[in-house]
């Protein structure tokens, strides 16, 4: 039996050569376009994705023989569950390829928003030599607050540790003795906010979690806290975020990551003073890209050809 694996975005090679090797697979593979993608998927076994496609209700729709949906990366945001759930079709993620990736990246984040390291650089090439302006503040000694304390969170607690943080961290899903096992605190959210100099988001979107960084939380937090979002753009009510950096409330913000990719020129903190921005980076490495293609193309290749299903995000699907 052939199936039929269809590979819409920018995914490494590495991923063709897994299935290749399995046998068994017929490969549509390219930087698709969208109706390229809608007229492809009637008769795909199984679709790969990063987060270029969208796998909404109408290209599920257009999925007739579709079992398997393996995204190359750790958010699915932009798979509709539900309707895939309905279709039982599976969806399974790829939480391992790129947390250190995305650690290191929001690590950076933190330096060049606690250094002024982006300001320095541009007043530099300016032909500046500016020292009075960009004075920082040092990580060592500061309390990290992670909101979020999976994979990516841990990683990131452990090289916070390492720069002689405290670390605090929020997550209801989280058994305090594995936060305890790192020598991290766990807290209730209000704690967190009172006690963090640096807040770093590392949360999905739910109900309760988008817009979660707004007017109302931004009053609980420190004074001159500096917050870090390299997860999901929805977390922050960016007009709330602007309005709290320029009164002084919220001393920067680094971010990565918005709720529309990319950001429209009107976006309230893009050119704002204070906030390093740079174009959803954190899971963007080589080592990344390799690491996730494998997982997902890996996935791919035991569930079609082995039944076994691995990093499900819908469970429920199974049983359809």
């Amino acid at each position: 039996m052939t199936y039929h694996i269809l590979i819409p975005d920018n995914v490494d090679q590495v991923a063709l050569d897994v299935l290749e090797a399995a046998g068994g697979m017929k490969i549509t593979a390219g930087n698709l376009k969208r109706e390229e993608t809608l007229a492809a998927i009637s008769d795909a076994d199984a679709l790969i994705i990063r987060s270029a496609t969208k796998a909404d209700a109408e290209l599920l729709a257009a999925a007739k023989k579709l079992k398997i949906i393996a995204r190359a990366g750790v958010g699915v945001d932009n798979v509709d569950l539900d309707a895939a759930t309905k279709q039982g079709i599976v969806v399974m993620n790829t939480p391992d390829g790129n947390t250190i990736a995305t650690a290191e990246h929001t690590f950076g984040l933190m330096l060049a928003l606690a250094r002024y390291i982006p300001e320095g650089e541009i007043s530099m090439r300016a032909g500046k030599w500016d020292r009075k302006s960009f004075v920082g503040v040092e990580l060592r000694g500061k309390t990290l607050g992670i909101i979020g304390f999976g994979r990516i969170g841990r990683a990131i607690a452990k090289r916070a540790l390492a720069f002689e943080m405290t670390v605090v961290a929020y997550d209801p899903y989280i058994p305090a003795d594995i936060a305890a096992d790192l020598g991290v605190e766990l807290l209730s959210l209000d704690e967190l906010y009172a006690r963090a100099d640096f807040i770093t988001l590392h949360s999905l979107i739910t109900d309760e979690t988008r817009g979660m960084i707004n007017s109302a939380s931004i009053a609980k937090m420190k004074k001159g806290v500096r917050i870090i979002n390299a997860a999901r753009g929805a977390l922050i009510n960016d007009d709330d975020l602007a309005e709290a950096i320029k009164s002084g409330a919220v001393a920067g913000a680094a971010v990565d990551v918005y709720a529309e990719e990319p950001p429209p020129a009107t976006h309230p903190l893009v050119g704002l003073p204070g906030v390093v921005h740079t174009p959803h980076l954190a899971a963007s490495t080589a080592d990344a890209q390799v690491n996730v293609a494998i997982d997902a193309a890996q996935e791919v290749v035991d569930a079609l050809l082995k039944g076994e299903y691995k990093n499900v995000v819908n469970p429920a699907a199974l049983q359809k």
